[in-house]
C-alpha cells in the first residue's frame, strides 16, 4: 500500500516541501502502526527543511516529530495497546504521513477529552517542557521561573505545567496578544522584550532576588543575561538556540552563586531515553488533560495539502501555541 507523505526534495523554503507516495511503514515487534489524524510543525521541521537538521541515523526522511491517530496494527511483543486505541507520541521522523510507526514505549494513550486536532501538537511540546523544566531543572512549588518565548508551543506548555506545579511564572513575549495569551494560561507577569530590558524587569519583579529557573529558547545572545537574573542555586535550561549557539560566560559567577546550566534535545535520544520521558508524561501530564487543567493551545490548522502554509505560519513568528497539520479524516 502506498501512503501520502511529506519530504524535502532540495533544502530551502516552504516551497521545497513535496507530497509523495511512499510504501506504508511496517511495525516491528515492539512498535505500533498508527493511522495519523494530525501532526504539528516544530522548529526542528523548519531546520530539516532548510538542510540544517538531518534525521538521526536510521530514521525516515519524512518530516514530522510527532503524530496522533488510531492504532491499526501492533507488533508481536506489544501488549499495552490494541487496534482502535486513540494515541499520540514522539517520533524521530515520519509524522507528516498518512501512517506512522511509533515504538510502543513512546506511545501515549489519549484521554477522551482530547480531540484529534490538539492531540497532533501534544507530545513534543509537553515532553520538552516537562523534561527540561521539571525533570532537569527541578522546578518546584513556591519557586519562580522565567520562560522565554512564553507564547510559543513549548512556552504555552511550560506555563501550564509550571502553574500546575505551584510555581510563579514570568515570561517574555513580543506582542500584547502573546502576553495576554500567556496570562490567560496563568502566567503572573509577562515582559515585552521589544520595549523592556528583561534583566531589569526581573530584578524589579523579584526585588533583586532573581528567578530559580530560566527556560531559554534563544541561546548564545541571552546566556550572560540569563545568568544575571538567576537566584542563588538557580538553574538555566536551554531547549533551543534560535539566536545562535556561541557565547562567553564567567565561571566565577557560576561558582560563587552555585548556578547550573543544562541543555538537551529530544530527537537524537535513544528509544530507551525517550521512553523514560514518555513514562513521565503518562504519569505527570496526561492526568492534567483528563481533568481539564492542561490543554494544547492551537494557533492554526492546515490540511496536509497545504503543509507549506503551515511552515510559513510558524516561520512568521506571530503564532500563539501550536501550528497543526491535519492528515487523516
Amino acid at each position: 500500500m502506498l501512503v501520502r507523505a511529506v519530504v524535502v526534495t532540495e533544502p530551502g523554503g516552504p516551497e521545497q516541501l513535496r507530497i509523495v507516495d511512499r510504501p506504508a511503514p511496517e511495525p516491528g515487534p515492539d512498535d505500533v502502526l498508527v493511522a495519523v489524524r494530525a501532526t504539528s510543525v516544530n522548529g526542528a521541521d523548519l531546520l530539516q527543511r532548510k538542510g540544517g537538521y538531518p534525521p538521526p541515523e536510521g530514521a525516515t526522511d519524512i518530516l514530522g516529530l510527532e503524530a496522533a491517530g488510531e492504532v491499526v496494527e501492533v507488533g508481536d511483543r506489544v501488549t499495552s495497546y490494541a487496534v482502535g486505541d486513540r494515541v499520540c507520541g514522539l517520533l524521530p521522523g515520519g509524522g507528516y504521513a498518512e501512517f506512522a510507526v511509533l515504538p510502543a514505549g513512546l506511545v501515549l494513550p489519549l484521554p477522551d477529552q482530547v480531540d484529534w486536532t490538539p492531540a497532533g501538537g501534544l507530545a513534543e511540546v509537553f515532553a520538552t517542557a516537562h523534561d527540561n523544566m521539571l525533570t532537569r531543572a527541578r522546578l518546584t512549588a513556591g519557586e519562580t521561573v522565567l520562560i522565554h518565548g512564553i507564547a510559543s508551543g513549548v512556552g504555552t506548555a511550560a506555563t501550564q505545567l509550571a502553574v500546575r506545579a505551584g510555581a510563579r511564572v514570568l515570561g517574555t513575549a513580543s506582542t500584547d496578544a502573546k502576553r495576554r495569551a500567556a496570562e490567560d494560561l496563568g502566567a503572573d507577569t509577562t515582559i515585552d522584550y521589544t520595549s523592556e530590558d528583561f534583566v531589569d524587569r526581573v530584578d524589579e519583579l523579584t526585588e533583586g532576588r532573581g528567578v530559580d529557573v530560566v527556560l531559554d529558547i534563544v541561546g548564545g545572545p541571552y546566556l550572560q543575561r540569563n545568568l544575571d537574573i538567576l537566584a542563588l542555586d538557580g538553574r538555566l535550561v536551554v531547549v533551543s538556540v534560535i539566536g545562535g549557539p556561541q557565547a562567553e560566560l564567567s565561571l566565577r559567577q557560576l561558582m560563587v552563586r552555585r548556578l547550573t546550566i543544562t541543555a538537551s534535545t529530544l530527537r537524537s535520544r535513544s528509544v530507551e531515553e525517550k521512553t523514560a520521558v514518555s513514562d513521565a508524561l503518562r504519569r505527570d501530564v496526561l492526568p492534567g488533560f483528563a481533568d481539564g487543567s492542561l490543554r494544547v493551545v492551537v494557533d492554526s490548522v492546515h490540511d496536509l495539502d497545504h503543509v507549506a502554509d503551515a511552515h510559513r505560519a510558524l516561520e512568521a513568528g506571530t503564532h500563539v501555541g501550536k501550528v497543526i497539520v491535519r492528515v487523516g479524516g
